[in-house]
């Protein structure tokens, strides 16, 4: 299981993949990933200085071992062959954001949470709304898996990237989670 922790100021690196739901990109460090988000294409100096946003730093336009990793770790994903990913994470956040994605991080593949589950773990049912805030904050998108937080109506609420790509997130691993007399 991925956990959150903070790593110091190191390169960072950036790659590009292409997925069924738009272009997605990595930033990493030598040894951890801090960015992985959704993003239209602009041109390059706008990405640069997007991703320097992002990433806490300057973001060389090459990819490392860490942004390799990640794309073959997507790739399985969206390919629906894998939903485990080993890639150690270091978002640049707060620390009650860092608790509220730690938690997103233990939600299963295909299940979901609301944001009210995720705030009685981190402080309480009175930092609902900043637990929102945290997840509508969260830097690595797929693997911290924000999407799988819903509304405690059942509703599909709060996508940064879209609440179609939400939808499709939670659709494509309720397809991946084995089901059943095999299932664990």
């Amino acid at each position: 299981m991925n956990t959150v922790v903070e790593v110091c100021r190191q390169p960072l690196f950036s790659q590009w993949f292409a997925s069924p739901l738009g272009d997605i990109v990595a930033v990493a460090d030598d040894t951890h990933l801090r960015v992985l988000s959704f993003f239209e294409r602009k041109s390059e100096v706008e990405d640069r200085a997007t991703l320097s946003r992002y990433g806490q730093g300057e973001v060389r336009p090459e990819g490392n071992s860490v942004t390799s990793t990640i794309g073959q770790e997507l790739e399985a994903y969206f390919a629906g062959e894998s939903s485990d990913f080993s890639v150690p994470l270091s978002p640049a956040g707060s620390e009650f954001e860092k608790a509220v994605w730690s938690e997103l991080l233990k939600v299963p593949l295909a299940e979901t949470c609301s944001y009210g589950d995720i705030a009685r773990n981190v402080g309480g049912m009175e930092t609902v709304r900043a637990v929102g805030k945290a997840n509508g904050a969260n830097p690595i998108v797929i693997v911290i898996p924000c999407h799988r937080c819903i509304g405690s109506d059942g509703s599909l609420v709060g996508y940064g990237a879209g609440l179609w790509r939400k939808k499709w997130l939670l659709r494509h691993e309720g397809k991946m989670r084995p089901v059943g007399l095999f299932a664990l």
